[in-house]
């Protein structure tokens, strides 16, 4: 029987977690979706604020990996140690439904894809297109079963083979740059429907986009236990954020040196497949979008893999009920894949009734996974703050100026997402606490501190607030 301590990825396959987990859906909808909001210094500035903070973020996972080596589920292992079993678990339940949520966003925006070319799939929420998301949905799932370095293999194929249109799509840009246009769009033309305002809030307008492509920035974190060796894994993680983000900028900037801003952001979605049909003809459009969908499919066979570790992992740490810690033959977390892979099933078939699933499902998985992000940069403050782990003092002040920036950040990025998410992301944190009941259940022990009693009785009075907000109509999906 194959045990997961016998499944080693090294360097490539951790990068290609990173890189694989980042590059999705988000990439092909930056030129619009910064089109509509502001100009070429707005995006530059956006993309400043985004980059340093992530990129803190990044250093704040690698610092972790090298100094707690035995906290090896990442995200949810660090909110644990560092604020108690309740926030552990919430971190981890978080992480995992808003993982499920992207994974829906994801079979949405491929069926509404296909659905420009073959009209029987719609918007992506037709009958036909949920049946074959659905039938996409059981297919991964089997896959992963066989075995997690073979899902890891496949992901890297898939994350070179979907780098390939990207990299296209931006030499061919280059090689169409206008200088003129690119001047004139500096500051951008916002009136008529565009972002208006001033230029912090044609900045904030951005925002969540940006914290959604960076999602996966902690892949290989959470990979660490398949590590061959732990110090590859903060490597990954900081090579795979630079890759990215350089990936992310240019696919933003260079449609302002070849389109007017009012023209990119009257694209439809995938906006970059607008672009390059705009340069190279009808046929542009039809390449990025096949790259769109070989882009997707690799983030969701990635995100699969993520969602059932973390469900692992805090069962394995006993912070969620002991089902979800069952291996098959393959050392695969199989019950906790099935878990996933069900809430999934049922939320794709919810878009039936959805106007606009892929925008609310954006948003709401950038809000649960902004928690998470804020409970690991609070821990590396905190840890560097104490000194633990620096007895020789080297290193303690960086890191303890590191983590303080991405701890503002997140917090930051959380008040920018507005309340609205915030109350959306307590109606799902609130009941998944059963889980939490559950488990602690199963091995008698204590439910809360008092700490972390508040914290449930804040969750509740959130969800509340949030379902009152729903049937009001103050919050509207």
């Amino acid at each position: 029987m194959a045990s997961s301590a016998d499944k080693k990825l090294g360097l490539l396959a951790l990068t290609g977690m990173v890189v694989g987990s980042m590059i999705g859906a988000g990439i092909f909808s930056l030129p619009r979706t910064f089109g509509g909001a502001t100009g070429v210094v707005g995006a530059i500035i956006a993309w400043i604020i985004a980059g340093a903070g992530m990129y803190t973020l990044a250093r704040v996972f690698q610092s972790l990996a090298e100094r707690k080596p035995d906290l090896d589920a990442g995200v949810f292992a660090y909110a644990k140690a560092g604020f108690g079993n309740y926030l552990g678990f919430l971190s981890a339940f978080g992480y995992w439904i808003g993982s499920c949520i992207g994974n829906v966003s994801y079979w949405v925006l491929i069926k509404s894809t296909l659905g420009a070319f073959f009209p029987v799939f719609g918007d992506g929420n037709t009958v036909l297109a949920i049946a074959a998301a659905s039938i996409g949905i059981w297919l991964f799932h089997f896959m992963i079963l066989r075995g997690v370095q073979q899902a890891a293999f496949i992901n890297a194929v898939v994350t070179v083979a979907k780098i390939i249109p990207i990299l296209a799509f931006i030499i061919i840009l280059i090689f169409s740059f206008k200088f003129d246009l690119f001047r004139a769009n500096l500051w951008g033309d916002l009136g008529g429907g565009g972002g208006g305002g001033s230029l912090f809030q044609q900045v904030r307008m951005t925002m969540l986009v940006t914290v959604f492509v960076f999602l996966g920035i902690e892949g290989a974190s959470v990979y660490s236990r398949y590590a061959s060796k732990r110090s590859h894994v903060g490597i990954a993680t900081l090579i795979g954020f630079v890759a990215a983000l350089a990936l992310m900028v240019l696919v933003t900037l260079l449609p302002y040196a070849v389109l007017a801003q009012p023209e990119i952001a009257g694209l439809r979605q995938p906006s970059m497949a607008g672009v390059l049909s705009a340069v190279v003809g009808p046929w542009g459009a039809v390449f990025v979008s096949v790259g769109l969908l070989i882009s997707v499919l690799g983030a969701y066979l990635a995100w699969s893999l993520i969602c059932a570790e973390v469900l692992f992992a805090a069962s394995k740490n006993e912070d969620m009920p002991r089902a979800f810690g069952r291996e098959n033959r393959n050392g695969v977390p199989a019950t906790a894949l099935w878990l996933t892979n069900v809430i999934v099933q049922i939320l794709v078939i919810s878009t039936y009734w959805s106007n606009d699933a892929f925008a609310l499902m954006l948003s709401l998985t950038s809000a649960m996974s902004l928690i998470p992000y804020f409970l690991v940069a609070a821990f590396g403050f905190m840890l560097a703050k104490r000194g633990e782990t620096y007895e020789d003092g080297v290193g303690r002040n960086r890191d303890l100026a590191v983590a303080a920036i991405a701890a503002l950040y997140t917090a930051f990025m959380i008040y920018a997402g507005g309340m609205k998410f915030v109350l959306l992301s307590a109606l799902l944190y609130a009941p998944g606490s059963a889980l939490y009941y559950w488990g602690r259940r199963e091995l008698g022990r204590k439910l809360f501190t008092g700490f972390e009693l508040a914290v449930f009785i804040v969750a509740w009075i959130g969800c509340i607030a949030a379902v009152i907000g729903l049937l009001r109509g103050w919050i509207t999906i």
